[in-house]
């Protein structure tokens, strides 16, 4: 058969691979990384989404996952054992305040809450036992933006790591690992993989030591992405960089509209002037703010319903970063398992609609949105 160089990797749809030998088994153990055994400790096409993610973000190297929880999940275990403290910022994807308050404290993990006013000054929540800080660099879903640089020195100075979620922002706009976090996660299943297809995670680590361990905890659990999702993700990263810019650029134009209409209470997005960290957001993310937004409308059920059921063609599905357009309701999906209280701490209100902008032209897309906040 003739040597072949395939342009695009193959799909390495296989759960084992054969060897030829006992020579060739030791040579496995002896030569780590210079071929394959088993599809939950490595596969090429796994191995090339952890490479290209790593590429962007420029760590040490990273570990892909079965879903962005998966990620979340294999960066804390990584570090942390029973006994040990976390600390996670107030505002964060409901997802992973669950993961922290719900699962790891049966395991003897024991964690705190940060309020958004204490970020940057961790001292009295800081034990003995605490191991870490989980952040996102654009929370979700009133799009606060995170100063890494300062957090990441604070962190640094309580002797404890700084893990980032930088699902919202991407590598396109932020880059944490070279602003001071240790740690950064991904959900691939957003922006990195772009087309709504695919269910996967990512954990890309500045130190080698911390990649060993994640690498570990992923294959001891079970944590393993599959070979044709690995693909597919890998796929889809290859346009990340110019859907980002067309998001980006439909998302402020949106926005804007949005601040002018006189049925929209409020509008969360760092691109406008007003927003509260817009000029950080603007420095941090390379003048791009990305394709996530969130507005009220005035805070009634059924008016909500009635801007959802007149949007000719955006669909209310609850998730983000597609290259289409999407709304979802973080009172009703992502927020969902939070108190009231917290809920409404966090400004989550009945008309609060999360708006996640695809690469379509604008003009259609505002056009679609007159028409639903007409039914309001």
């Amino acid at each position: 058969m003739p040597h072949i160089h395939p342009k695009t990797t193959p799909i390495y749809q296989t759960s084992v691979f054969a060897f030829d030998d006992l020579n060739a088994l030791e040579q496995y153990f002896e030569q780590p990384g210079q071929s394959y055994m088993y599809t939950r400790y490595g596969n090429p096409n796994t191995d090339e989404l952890a490479q290209e993610v790593n590429k962007l973000e420029k760590g040490a190297g990273a570990v892909v996952t079965s879903s962005g929880m998966s990620a979340i999940l294999a960066a804390v275990l990584a570090v942390c054992k029973a006994g040990d403290h976390v600390l996670c910022a107030e505002e964060i994807y409901g997802g992973s305040s669950s993961l922290l308050s719900q699962e790891m404290t049966r395991i003897g993990v024991d964690v705190t809450f940060v309020p958004t006013a204490d970020t940057y000054t961790l001292g009295s929540y800081v034990r003995p036992n605490t191991r870490l800080l989980l952040a996102e660099t654009v929370s979700n879903p009133l799009l606060q933006v995170l100063d890494v640089a300062r957090l990441a020195q604070e962190t640094k100075r309580q002797g404890i790591k700084l893990v980032i979620d930088n699902t919202f922002a991407t590598p396109v706009l932020t880059r944490p690992l070279e602003l001071g976090a240790d740690t950064v996660i991904h959900s691939v299943t957003k922006y990195l993989s772009g087309h709504s297809d695919v269910t996967a995670g990512v954990v890309v680590c500045k130190e080698q030591e911390d990649l060993q361990r994640v690498q570990r905890v992923m294959m001891v659990y079970g944590l393993n992405l599959s070979p044709f999702e690995g693909w597919l993700a890998a796929r889809g990263l290859k346009t990340l960089r110019l859907r980002m810019r067309q998001h980006c650029s439909n998302a402020l134009e949106i926005a804007e509209y949005l601040e002018r209409h006189p049925k929209v209470e409020k509008v969360w997005y760092p691109g406008l002037e007003e927003h509260p960290q817009h000029e950080l957001a603007k420095r941090q993310g390379q003048g791009m703010f990305g394709g996530m937004l969130s507005f009220r409308i005035k805070d009634e059920t059924e008016a909500v319903n009635r801007f959802m059921q007149a949007l000719p063609s955006i669909p209310f599905a609850p998730s983000l970063a597609g290259v289409n357009t999407s709304v979802s309701y973080p009172l009703g999906t992502s927020h969902r398992a939070l108190s009231t209280e917290q809920q409404e701490k966090m400004g989550i209100t009945v008309g609060v609609i999360r708006f996640s902008v695809g690469i379509e032209e604008p003009e259609e897309l505002i056009a679609e949105l007159e028409t639903a906040l007409a039914a309001v």
